[in-house]
């Protein structure tokens, strides 16, 4: 999870403060989260995701590039 927020947040030109801003909670809480430290409520969650226009699938759905499989 915490790869694919950098990433997305990067690819929305966000700053993690920005972020944080609009999810309503605090950049560290954020950074945290991000950097894997500390795991989201749903609530938090959702409005992350809200924030940064993505899906579930988007943040937590990992894919095997070597080859090709999704885990169960």
């Amino acid at each position: 999870m915490r790869n694919r927020l950098r990433e997305i947040r990067l690819a929305c030109g966000m700053t993690q403060q920005e972020v944080a801003a609009a999810a309503d909670i605090e950049r560290v809480t954020y950074t945290n989260i991000e950097l894997g430290n500390k795991n989201p409520s749903f609530a938090v969650a959702a409005r992350i995701k809200k924030v940064l226009g993505c899906h579930d699938d988007d943040i937590f759905l990992v894919t095997n590039v070597s080859n090709g499989n999704t885990p169960a």
